[in-house]
């Protein structure tokens, strides 16, 4: 078996497609991708009334929480679907700099989940790193937007190649 050699502006070789295609976690990649970003809106609505008005803590760190547990299965999912794909569970080159961020919006995650727990900090500084991580959060999944439209134009490129449409 040879080496498929990647086309610079290709997200997949034929063969990481076929991969991609077949792994179970793209489809629940495609899942909770979307679950996680309601999650996420609901929480944002929840912090913000808190902070603005001081009613609703509970509601608000719950909904961090739920939060978190949902970036936490996805992560995990996602470095099963990475090395279904890629063959490694993290920083495969072509979702490197995704994967860089990932860990940031972890930790960012993590160190409310550690200062809610241990009861550091007061709400207010606590839920404001909870902003901060959706801020982060927020910058990743458009990274991966931004990375799944190209792998479609790139798809649609490499069929209109194959159906004889260009020269």
């Amino acid at each position: 078996m040879g080496t498929e050699v990647r086309d610079r502006h290709s997200l997949y070789t034929p063969e990481e497609r076929r991969r991609r295609d077949a792994s179970r976690w793209t489809l629940v990649q495609g899942i909770l991708a979307p679950v996680q970003f309601l999650i996420f809106a609901v929480s944002v609505v929840l912090i913000v009334r808190y902070l603005w008005t001081g009613n609703g803590l509970a509601a608000a760190n719950i909904s961090v929480v739920v939060k978190t547990i949902a970036l936490y299965a996805i992560m995990y999912t996602g470095a099963l679907w990475e090395h279904d794909v890629y063959g490694q569970y993290l920083f495969a080159p072509a979702f490197y700099w995704e994967d860089v961020v990932s860990m940031a919006v972890i930790a960012l995650h993590t160190a409310y989940l550690v200062t809610l727990t241990l009861d550091w900090l007061s709400p207010e500084l606590r839920l404001t790193i909870a902003l901060c991580a959706y801020g982060t959060y927020a910058v990743n999944a458009t990274q991966f937007l931004l990375k799944l439209r190209a792998a479609r134009l790139q798809e649609t490129r490499n069929a209109t190649d194959v159906g004889g449409l260009t020269a």
